[in-house]
């Protein structure tokens, strides 16, 4: 005894469909993710090397001489 199956080929389509496009919003997602996480990043690196130099010669441009 065989048993058949019936595909529903529109419903199939619809569902493939909706399937790529929540997909492609994952992947643009995580694109937006990975570019806030570069950025900060970025701001990040650029606060230790300021704090290094800082660390490494605390006196530098803590004060500076002015006369009038």
């Amino acid at each position: 005894m065989e048993i058949m199956t019936m595909i529903d080929i529109p419903k199939l389509s619809m569902e493939m469909s909706m399937n790529r496009v929540q997909q492609q919003f994952g992947v643009a997602m995580l694109d937006m993710s990975l570019e806030n996480a570069r950025a900060e990043g970025g701001a990040l690196e650029d606060l230790m090397r300021s704090s290094m130099e800082l660390s490494v010669n605390p006196a530098v441009g803590a004060n500076f001489d002015m006369s009038v």
